[in-house]
């Protein structure tokens, strides 16, 4: 069973930075890699970053996070990372880790993973 395991989130005054975490119990094999998604009050769940396991060259961002956050991994450890700078009050949410279920090709829908963490909440205050 795999589990994952996330830290990092808390409070930060807007324009402020914080990293995520997320640790996961063993390795996967999946077109999409390991992923962080986001859901704030009143919202569905979204993507944040999603960066491919086998090779970095496939790593996709929302929109709303371009150029402010970015995901790197460290395979050795089965670990991802989320540095988040610039941040805005709108990044208010709990933020997940997300394992992809095994042939998974839609990086961008949550039906896609088949693992999540616990979740740990970031709050931006304006």
């Amino acid at each position: 069973q795999v589990q994952l395991v996330e830290s990092g989130g808390g409070s930060v005054q807007a324009g402020g930075s914080l990293k995520l975490s997320c640790v996961s119990s063993t390795y996967i094999h999946s077109p999409c890699g390991m992923a962080c998604f986001r859901q704030a009050p009143g919202k569905e769940r979204e993507l944040v970053a999603a960066i491919r396991d086998e090779d970095e060259s496939t790593i996709i961002y929302s929109d709303s996070v371009k150029g402010r956050f970015t995901i790197s991994q460290d395979v050795a450890k089965n670990s991802i990372y989320l540095q988040m700078n610039d941040l805005k009050f709108d990044d208010t949410a709990v933020y997940y880790c997300a394992a992809p279920k095994f042939r998974a090709t839609n990086c961008y829908s949550p039906t896609s993973y088949g693992v999540w963490g616990r979740g740990t909440q970031v709050t931006v205050s304006s």
